[in-house]
């Protein structure tokens, strides 16, 4: 799966001299966290939620609401976004992009195509890729396992499960307790709870967790 395909299109896009509140507004309007700035249909910055909040008077200020008014109309979205911006390609590997967006710390990134702006992938975007990945909207039996990591093991597991008329639809790998073993989230239709277990117990480390759901 590449970034293209899970990316969010057409993109909100503010302008640099566009004052905060109104940037505030049109992202409350649009339910969005952060937006890329473009100026002559390039990207120069992004700017978040937070970037504009913090912009904001504190609600224990002194000012006035006339002075606060005026004070706010004089700041623009220039003033507050970042200017070095992160950006990747539609051609990425979305689990690429994920990593970039966990070690940096940041909740979005614009997506590119050359120079012009094409997409933006968010956390939002991930955590539904997540729930189709760990088949969170389908109807099964979800087993957690622990499995050594040695060849054959996952094929033995899988070739168990489908001689029984067994199905998968979805399917996660993740670390285990050390190197010498995998934990295997997956969810499978067209057996029962106890029929998966049977199927699986001989071939697992162990069973971590198993239910219907």
């Amino acid at each position: 799966m590449l970034i293209g395909e899970r990316m969010t299109f057409p993109v909100i896009t503010v302008s640099p001299d566009l004052p905060i509140a109104e940037a505030l507004s049109l992202m409350r309007k649009e339910h969005i966290r952060r937006t890329p700035v473009t100026q002559n249909g390039k990207l120069i910055g992004i700017v978040s939620n937070e970037d504009l909040l913090n912009a904001s008077p504190s609600p224990a200020t002194s000012l006035s609401v006339f002075e606060m008014t005026y004070l706010l109309s004089k700041i623009t979205v220039k003033d507050v976004m970042s200017k070095n911006v992160l950006t990747i390609t539609e051609d990425m590997p979305i689990e690429e992009g994920a990593r970039i967006m966990a070690d940096n710390k940041i909740g979005g990134l614009p997506v590119v195509r050359g120079e012009e702006l094409v997409g933006i992938i968010t956390e939002t975007d991930l955590f539904k890729v997540f729930l189709e990945l760990m088949g969170a909207r389908e109807k099964g039996v979800r087993v957690a396992v622990l499995i050594a990591n040695i060849s054959g093991k996952l094929a033995s597991l899988a070739g168990s499960i489908a001689s029984k008329g067994g199905n998968f639809i979805a399917f996660g790998s993740f670390l285990g307790d050390d190197p010498s073993n995998r934990e295997l989230t997956f969810k499978v239709t067209g057996l029962s709870e106890a029929e998966v277990r049977t199927q699986i117990e001989p071939i697992v480390e162990r069973i971590m967790d198993i239910r219907t759901c």
